[in-house]
């Protein structure tokens, strides 16, 4: 009986729906899109997080969901709050959950359909901070964090927020609280993560920087694609149950993918080195081959392929080819 009155309350609602969207379209004889989007700000006391409802004209916008953001904060409401650069799916800064899937809104078309609302919420799962703009409170990736051993050993968001604030490098002011400010999550974990795989050619004889180039084959150049196109949107991590559960040891698959970039590059020497580091229970062998992360990525990359073949070689079942010697006259 409560499921029958259940089911009833739902129709009711959808009913309840169509009918507002053929009123607003009946009444203006426009194609009005109705969004739903996830509103919270966190510096504002007594907030709750809450979806909150616009009405857009299809026929007035432009055709990606980005374009709807856009014209919102434009012309509707100034406070909403939400990331975005190049608009062309190369920069990864737009990335959010879409119709509940993990998406960039620059190439996420609009779902014409006007009979149904279209839900945004921010990424996933992910580490929050106290932000309400719309720069990323970010720190200099270029390895700052790498030799800070025992703030990955940290086995509470609050002790390793209260350690990052006494060594300076992340800024945390909420110690472990996810709050964030509608579409914008705080990456500092996630980038975090990306400059403990040390993402940088390493080479154990030093070179004099233009002195010479790096020789590389077609064939060894090649091993590279589907790996370098990354742009560390976060889609596919923050899809990632294994990473949901475990990000404070799970790098997750963008990092992994990135990993294996730098480890099959027949440039750097370090391969080993970089293998060692990940060589536990938790940064590889969490990804339980669930494929999430393949399926959401917005570049279609393959990152469940690259942690099978970085299992390869730590369980000796891979191994890097040796690179090919520079001819003479190179």
């Amino acid at each position: 009986m409560i499921r029958c009155a259940s089911s009833f309350c739902r129709t009711g609602n959808l009913i309840h729906q169509v009918a507002r969207y053929a009123s607003l379209t009946s009444q203006t004889g426009k194609r009005i899109k109705t969004f739903e989007i996830y509103r919270y700000d966190p510096e504002k006391p007594g907030s709750q997080p809450q979806l909150q409802k616009y009405d857009i004209d299809l026929d007035d916008c432009g055709a990606m969901v980005l374009d709807a953001l856009i014209k919102i904060k434009n012309e509707v409401d100034p406070t909403l709050t939400f990331r975005r650069s190049c608009r062309e799916g190369i920069c990864g800064s737009c990335a959010m959950n879409i119709g509940g899937e993990n998406t960039l809104a620059c190439i996420c078309k609009i779902d014409e359909d006007t009979s149904k609302s279209t839900k945004i919420y921010p990424l996933p799962h992910i580490f929050m901070c106290n932000v309400s703009d719309l720069t990323p409170i970010l720190f200099t990736i270029t390895g700052q964090v790498v030799n800070n051993s025992f703030w990955w050993t940290c086995q509470t968001t609050r002790c390793r927020c209260a350690f990052s604030q006494a060594s300076g490098l992340i800024c945390l002011s909420c110690f472990g609280f996810p709050f964030f400010a509608d579409l914008v999550p705080d990456m500092n974990l996630f980038y975090a993560q990306y400059a403990s795989i040390e993402p940088w050619l390493k080479k154990k004889n030093k070179l004099v920087l233009g002195e010479k180039q790096m020789y590389q084959t077609e064939k060894e150049r090649e091993k590279l694609d589907g790996l370098y196109e990354c742009i560390l949107c976060a889609c596919c991590s923050t899809s990632c149950p294994s990473y949901w559960w475990n990000a404070d040891k799970y790098l997750g698959p963008a990092i992994l993918l990135q990993s294996y970039r730098w480890m099959i590059d027949s440039r750097d020497d370090y391969a080993e080195e970089r293998l060692s580091k990940i060589h536990d229970h938790f940064s590889v062998f969490k990804c339980h081959t669930i494929l999430n992360c393949t399926k959401t990525c917005p570049k279609h990359l393959n990152p469940a392929k690259a942690i099978g073949e970085i299992k390869k070689l730590l369980t000796g079942f891979g191994k890097k080819p040796a690179p090919v010697s520079a001819p003479a006259n190179f």
